[in-house]
């Protein structure tokens, strides 16, 4: 078959992991994660990658935007002909340290116009070792340090890399991730409003899988980005309101473990990212009617502090095309920034719940919060994480400032001060 990915992007198949935790691992990890399909194969899948993956000419479909819902405030959750109300997320009990900021606060003063606060956090999934904690310390326990930060937004935006099902086909892949359904309401009372499935682990347990994440998510009252029953639904945006403001959320991943993951017509998937074109084509579509584009996009190589040529052609075109933020994730580590045409480009965010290994660069992650205006101008500022055995927790300020030098030496052309601001340099 077509190699899809680059060494450390493809998660290899039929590897057995040698002490499986209760699910990351292809043995089926233990609990319930999220969801993979193989068996299309060959029919779409090798046709569309030797003619398509290598040459970026598929004609894509993109859509209509989805839903509409407003900020955690009185919102209220638009699904198709329905509205119904949402109550205000509540505010954590736990004060983290350090707690918000006068400098978040100030990032907010950018612009003119209506503006909105959107919050974005790495990877998160609640299987294998992760599972293993929850069962023992409660489902909420994650979020006990962070969920000031995630529910003082008026929205949220998280990368869910494992399908929510006890059902599905284990595909033949290294790391196979399954989670709880009980996992999914902490994750929205802490303050998650948005998932993106645009991952290469949301179809770990095949269609049947993804079907039953989206269904959760959609029960659940967490709006989703990046997957679909077909390739229509999976590249259309959510769309968000705040004041008048409509912000359009997209998801697309460049790493697909096989081309049966890819959404097509009639098919459920992931909107992929290797054709730049459908992305194009929606991104363009939503510029006409929405105030903010913003994309979360999961691509790159594992472990690697710098962006890669994908990574950034694509993060341009994106950009080209009008989208006004970028976020991206898969490398597991933090990676830098860069301002691209006046708009902000976060190139990995890394974990922040995820299994634990013995690579320090993966304990590192920031939440990521950007002030935005109607004007389609964004600033950056970033709350410093350590998060260790499912536990993301801010660090002191000295290892906050050592983190944002770090970046600041990784990012292309900009710079991260000593309070956790973006700037261009």
């Amino acid at each position: 078959m077509f190699e899809l990915e680059s060494r450390l992007e493809r998660h290899g198949k039929s590897k057995k992991e040698s002490n499986p935790s209760k699910k990351p691992s292809l043995k089926v990890l233990g609990g319930f994660t999220v969801a993979a399909i193989a068996c299309f194969a060959i029919g779409i899948g090798a046709s569309y990658l030797s003619s398509n993956y290598n040459n970026g000419e598929e004609e894509g479909a993109a859509s209509t935007p989805l839903a509409v819902i407003s900020p955690k405030p009185s919102a209220s959750t638009t699904n198709g002909n329905s509205t119904v109300q949402v109550s205000p997320k509540a505010s954590t009990v736990v004060t983290p340290t350090p707690t918000p900021s006068a400098n978040a606060a100030a990032v907010q003063q950018v612009g003119t116009g209506a503006q909105v606060k959107l919050t974005f956090v790495g990877d998160v999934i609640m299987a294998s070792k992760v599972e293993d904690i929850l069962k023992q310390k409660g489902y909420d326990y994650p979020y006990t340090n962070v969920k000031d930060f995630l529910t003082k937004a008026d929205f949220t935006i998280a990368n869910l890399e494992s399908p929510i099902t006890t059902r599905g086909s284990v595909q033949s892949k290294e790391y196979v991730y399954r989670s709880a359904p009980e996992a999914l309401p902490p994750l929205k009372q802490a303050g998650v409003d948005i998932v993106n499935l645009a991952n290469n682990h949301i179809m770990d347990y095949g269609s049947e899988g993804l079907l039953d994440t989206m269904k959760a998510l959609d029960e659940e009252g967490i709006k989703r980005v990046g997957a679909g029953k077909d390739n229509s639904e999976a590249y259309q945006p959510t769309i968000v309101e705040k004041d008048g403001m409509k912000i359009a959320v997209f998801g697309f991943s460049r790493v697909v473990p096989e081309a049966s993951w890819k959404a097509a017509p009639g098919h459920p998937g992931v909107a992929e990212t290797y054709n730049y074109k459908p992305p194009v084509e929606a991104i363009e579509k939503a510029k006409a009617t929405a105030d903010l584009v913003v994309v979360v996009a999961h691509w790159g190589v594992e472990r690697d502090d710098n962006p890669d040529k994908n990574q950034k052609e694509l993060a341009h075109r994106y950009i080209d095309a009008g989208a006004d933020l970028v976020i991206g994730g898969h490398p597991h580590v933090l990676q830098g920034f860069e301002q691209y045409k006046g708009k902000w480009i976060a190139y990995s965010l890394g974990n922040f719940i995820f299994t634990t290994n013995d690579t320090p660069k993966t304990w590192e992650t920031v939440i990521l919060e950007a002030a935005c205006t109607k004007d389609k101008s964004c600033n950056i500022h970033l709350v410093p994480i350590l998060t260790k055995l499912a536990l993301p927790t801010p660090m002191n300020e000295e290892d906050g400032a050592k983190l944002f030098q770090r970046l600041s030496k990784i990012s292309i052309g900009a710079t991260v001060d000593a309070q956790g601001n973006v700037n261009k340099k």
